[in-house]
């Protein structure tokens, strides 16, 4: 993946009615598309999706015991902003590849390349919300090696390759995907990982590693210093992986939304927002998605005025 001196700005399309800012509503299509056609007009680079199926009281989610909550199916709405734009990159902000048998998953985002022209980002994780995987029936153990087997199957299919696999949760029998999608190397890989397991993956695998949430540049040395462990572990240059971070950015008008002052987060002026965006670029960071609030067109547009701004400084 090139590398570029300017802070790329990503956007995850807060799309769901868990905690996260816009608690209380679910942001319907329309509005997502009015905000996905104002972002492609307003400088923004990506535009990201969450891939869960649910939230329920458990682990690092809070919400009342007994209540569920969700967002819409990450590659369904992804081929519909394809749709609706023409310049911004897309993705699953990353797509669990627990959730979907991984020669499927692999021929789904194919076909959202050719829809999008080539605009796919392909995030990928393991997963961590046990409730969602409980509800929907998906195994929850061995996170880790069935997410080693899915890159196994996943890369090489995108890659134009014929796949013959038998692992202990996977396997296929000469899978190929046909029609190709429109890269020949397939797209980018983005892999969100913490444990050194998962880094050494990145390490070998990724063209992006992806990590949250991160609102100091105090945060990301730890971060950043085990990839570049990792990647020496496995003999591969850290300058060919793109370093990317995440984090929830209370706009102007925020303390107006419902759930939307968030810890960590970046929060101000249009000017300090861009302040600290760059103090984060700074420290190594060379694409930053935030989680806006309030959600709605009117956080794409602060976002832009940002960007703006960014932008008159050479970042």
């Amino acid at each position: 993946m090139p590398h570029t001196s300017r802070l790329q700005i990503g956007l995850m399309m807060r799309n769901g009615d868990h905690r996260a800012p816009g608690a209380g509503r679910v942001v319907p299509w329309p509005e997502l598309r009015e905000m996905a056609t104002l972002a492609d007009d307003v400088g923004i680079d990506t535009l990201f999706v969450p891939d869960h199926l649910l939230f329920r009281n458990a682990g690092a989610v809070v919400v009342p015991e007994g209540e569920t909550r969700g967002m819409w199916e990450a590659f369904t709405l992804l081929s519909a902003l394809a749709a609706v734009t023409s310049r911004v990159t897309l993705g699953p902000f990353v797509a669990c590849t627990s959730f979907r048998n991984p020669a499927l998953l692999a021929k789904m985002a194919a076909t959202l390349d050719h829809v999008s022209g080539g605009r796919l980002l392909l995030g990928l994780g393991a997963g961590w919300h046990e409730p969602e995987y409980d509800a929907f029936g998906y195994h929850f153990d061995h996170l880790a090696g069935r997410f080693e087997e899915a890159l196994g199957i996943i890369l090489p299919l995108l890659k134009g390759e014929h796949v013959t696999f038998k692992g202990t949760y996977y396997e296929v029998d000469d899978a190929v995907i046909h029609p190709p999608g429109p890269r020949p190397n397939g797209p980018p890989i983005w892999i969100g990982a913490k444990g050194p397991r998962m880094l050494r993956l990145v390490a070998r695998h990724a063209d992006a590693y992806n990590t949250i949430m991160h609102a100091t540049p105090d945060t990301l040395a730890e971060p950043f210093a085990k990839l570049d462990a990792a990647c020496r572990e496995v003999g591969r240059d850290p300058s060919e992986i793109l370093k990317t971070a995440a984090c929830f950015v209370a706009l102007p008008g925020a303390e107006d939304d419902p759930g939307g002052l968030i810890e960590p987060r970046i929060q101000g002026t249009p000017e300090q927002i861009a302040e600290q965006l760059a103090a984060l670029h700074d420290a190594g960071v060379q694409h930053m998605t935030c989680f806006t609030s309030p959600v709605g067109p009117r956080s794409v547009e602060g976002l832009g005025r940002v960007i703006e701004l960014l932008r008159a400084s050479g970042r």
